[in-house]
């Protein structure tokens, strides 16, 4: 009895011994939570049964962790001096409800609504001035 269908082995970053030997077509599940968060590598080996090979490199980030956000400063900036950061980390919680506390990270007003809005008070004692002299 000869085998139709091709193998396919499926191994995590540099590991030597395959997480899954595998026949195709198949539906495989990866769990994430068992890598470190940060970039991985999955490679797919394939064996045709003529014992022909080919092999596919998938580059994927696992971020399983909390969310980190910060404002204030960002990547690869220049600074000096005192620098005033906001940072918040937040989980995705169990996946089944939804975890409202500390799931939005609060942000400072942006420069331009301040320009906006000393202008418009600028336009409005203007106008008050103005208006008061005509009377």
């Amino acid at each position: 009895m000869t085998k139709d269908s091709s193998k396919v082995f499926l191994f995590v970053d540099e590991e030597p011994v395959p997480i899954a030997e595998l026949d195709t077509p198949i539906v495989f599940d990866l769990d994430t939570r068992k890598l470190t968060d940060g970039e991985h590598v999955l490679k797919i080996v394939s064996r045709s049964p003529t014992g022909r090979e080919g092999i596919r490199n998938i580059h994927f980030t696992v971020a399983n962790g909390p969310a980190i956000r910060i404002e204030g400063l960002k990547n690869k900036d220049v600074v000096d001096g005192t620098l005033s950061l906001m940072i918040n980390a937040y989980d995705k919680g169990n996946q089944k409800s939804f975890l409202i506390t500390g799931s939005e990270t609060p942000k400072t007003i942006p420069f331009w609504i301040w320009i906006i809005v000393i202008l418009f008070v600028g336009w409005a004692l203007y106008y008050e001035i103005t208006s008061a002299n005509v009377q």
